[in-house]
């Protein structure tokens, strides 16, 4: 019941964040990011208080065993603290920054910590919500992010080609990512058809 309390909580203030950073989708978004990544940032000091509040809620060494309760909120503020930093600086977060932004752990012998397949599945839901960004760039007259976007979703995506994946959900995340980079080649396929896109050479994305 203490643990199912604090979830809640952390929950609330992942929707706060999404929120926030679900602006940088409309037109005037994009001028907008920094002060909404900085705002972001300010949403994730109160995470590590509740963080903080979670760890007092089970023996340490029984983490796995309750660690249902908290993965899926886990996971999703993996992906809002990869979103704040691909917004601000156009690269992927590490296991370890984002375990230092949540105020938890990196490694499993100090206690409280991000799991890797958290850290994974987290990474994939960035990727999606990036797909949604280069769609919305366009319409908002950004013809050049989509490219730059494509180029890091090809990036992750051969990154996730050297793991074994063995987590079945991971699994089924990550067969979502080649519909992602398809989807954003597509968008770049199209800025260089008309002529949108300087730098993006036609063909792009295979054949149409």
């Amino acid at each position: 019941q203490e643990i199912r309390k604090v979830v809640q909580a952390l929950e609330q203030t992942a929707r706060e964040i999404l929120t926030l950073l679900q602006g940088v989708h409309q037109g005037a978004g994009f001028q907008d990011i920094p002060k909404k990544c900085q705002k972001a940032r300010e949403h994730f000091a109160t995470v590590r208080t509740q963080m903080e509040s979670l760890k007092t809620k089970f023996p340490a060494d029984q983490y796995y065993r309750f660690h249902e309760h908290w993965r899926f909120v886990l996971q999703r503020l993996v992906f809002l603290a990869a979103f704040v930093v691909y917004l601000e600086s156009e690269t992927l977060v590490t296991r370890e920054a984002v375990a230092e932004i949540l105020g938890i752990e990196a490694d499993r012998e100090r206690g409280f910590h991000l799991d890797i397949e958290d850290y994974l599945s987290g990474v994939l839901t960035l990727a999606s919500e990036l797909a949604r960004l280069a769609v919305n760039s366009v319409t908002a007259g950004d013809y050049s992010r989509p490219l730059r976007i494509s180029t890091f979703i090809n990036e992750l995506d051969s990154g996730f080609r050297l793991l074994n994946l063995k987590n079945d959900s991971l699994r089924k995340r990550y067969d979502g990512l080649k519909y992602d980079v398809k989807k954003i080649e597509e968008v770049v396929y199209d800025l260089s058809i008309r002529g949108l896109n300087k730098e993006a050479p036609v063909g792009v994305g295979g054949e149409k």
